[in-house]
């Protein structure tokens, strides 16, 4: 399954980011790709919430979500919407970060709102409390595709091996991660904690990844880290996509999984125990 990870610089103008996006799906597919994968918050980086409230919309009415679930239809592809920031009719106005799995005909296939928030501080002049405008989802979400089952996590989820080893148990083949990485916790982290998921959970793991310093209208612009990872079954790093934006195809196939799984069948030995 020719499959393709788009690495972005998106902007806080999701306008100008779907056409962006638009264009490197229709580039990615023309080269054959079946399924293609965007990043995190693919529709608007920004560190502002005055921003944000200005142009997020409700996944009813978002440009984003209706311009890609139009051009999956079009192209006959499978879109991975890495995630959305978009407006909730919670009470406390939270946004939520939600990504999509759409299907060739443009259905949503499946919904999954990040769980984990992003509240740390990064050095002494770097923090971030996600959960101040966002708020966490509370259920993890497969994908039943014909490419396999997905797991469907967000960034910091990654953090949090239990999530994807429950996803793998319940029959998850592919593990997405799509991220806006700090690129402190990313130069230390990043590689490492991809590559320990797809160890320990015999899965492709894929990450497309925010890269470079993100265009913004307002507000103290914002860093990422890049270097969107495939990470094969058995631990090996098949492609890393640097810190520049662009196109990253690779062949994902099933056969990977269940030799990696035969070889060490982890997830069939969990045991219950007591303590501490």
């Amino acid at each position: 399954m020719k499959t393709a990870l788009l690495q972005l610089t998106s902007s806080d103008d999701p306008a100008a980011n779907l056409d962006m996006v638009r264009g490197m799906v229709a580039e990615a597919a023309a080269q054959g790709a079946r399924w293609v994968l965007t990043p995190e918050v693919t529709n608007c980086v920004s560190n502002s919430t005055t921003r944000q409230r200005e142009v997020l919309q409700h996944e009813e009415d978002d440009i984003t979500l209706a311009g890609l679930r139009a051009q999956a239809t079009e192209l006959g592809i499978w879109l991975l919407i890495g995630s959305l920031g978009l407006k909730t009719h919670d009470a406390d106005g939270r946004f939520a970060n939600r990504s999509f799995m759409i299907g060739p005909d443009g259905g949503i296939v499946a919904r999954y709102d990040k769980i984990h928030m992003f509240d740390v501080q990064v050095t002494e002049t770097e923090t971030f409390r996600e959960s101040a405008n966002y708020r966490p989802g509370d259920r993890a979400v497969l994908a039943p595709t014909e490419f396999g089952t997905v797991g469907m996590t967000i960034c910091y989820d990654l953090r949090f091996p239990h999530l994807h080893a429950a996803l793998a148990q319940a029959g998850a083949t592919v593990l997405t991660v799509p991220a806006a990485f700090s690129p402190v916790t990313g130069a230390a982290h990043w590689e490492s904690l991809l590559r320990a998921r797809a160890i320990e959970t015999g899965c492709w793991v894929l990450a497309p990844a925010q890269t470079g310093t993100h265009p913004n209208s307002r507000g103290k612009p914002r860093r990422t880290h890049g270097h969107s990872l495939v990470v094969a079954p058995w631990g090996e790093v098949r492609i890393d996509a640097g810190s520049e934006p662009g196109i990253h195809i690779f062949d994902l196939d099933d056969t990977s999984v269940t030799e990696a799984r035969r070889r060490v069948p982890s997830l069939t030995h969990k045991r219950a125990f007591d303590g501490p």
